[in-house]
């Protein structure tokens, strides 16, 4: 049986994208200041979370918090999915989680965004072209990826933006942070 929801759920809007064919535009300029994107090789649960939620907290990311350590570890060890760490002069700047479950058929950027402090630096843009790049690298017939009404605002248009698609728009309850 489901918990009920809280009473100060948010009512949201999901969108979800997909993109049929690898990128073809020029990628936006590298930044110009030190940065290193490095895979969080089993990453520990505690790590995990910090990016999570200090990439996700502005934006009401509450899945993920909810998740049991077991649960949550099963999905961030499991051999097909790849947390990428964007480091600006040797601080996480930010994260995409790359899952690779389901291929052939699709690749999806199941989670992607900047620590609050690197928003409005043009990494975003620059970040999303790299993750997409790399999720098509493996040779999937279509790449996913989905956001909703209480993300950045910037984040469905940039997806458009660089070739997704909407497929599907669903009416849900996010459940508030813990």
């Amino acid at each position: 049986m489901n918990d009920p929801l809280p009473e100060r759920s948010i009512p949201i809007t999901i969108t979800y994208l997909r993109m049929d064919r690898p990128l073809t535009k020029a990628p936006p300029p590298t930044p110009g200041i030190p940065h290193a994107i490095l895979r969080a090789e089993r990453p520990t649960i505690s790590f995990y979370r910090y990016l999570y939620n200090t990439v996700g907290e502005r934006w009401t990311w509450t899945e993920r918090r909810y998740m049991s350590d077991d649960d949550l570890g099963a999905i961030i060890r499991d051999d097909n999915v790849e947390i990428m760490v964007l480091y600006v002069r040797g601080v996480p700047a930010g994260y995409a989680e790359l899952d690779f479950r389901k291929l052939p058929d699709e690749a999806d950027l199941a989670y992607f965004g900047l620590m609050p402090e690197f928003i409005g630096m043009k990494l975003g843009p620059w970040f999303l072209h790299w993750a997409v790049s790399e999720l098509w690298s493996r040779g999937p017939e279509a790449v996913t990826i989905n956001t909703c009404t209480a993300d950045h605002p910037s984040a469905l248009p940039m997806y458009q933006r660089i070739g997704f698609n909407p497929v599907r728009r669903e009416d849900a309850m996010l459940r508030p942070l813990p």
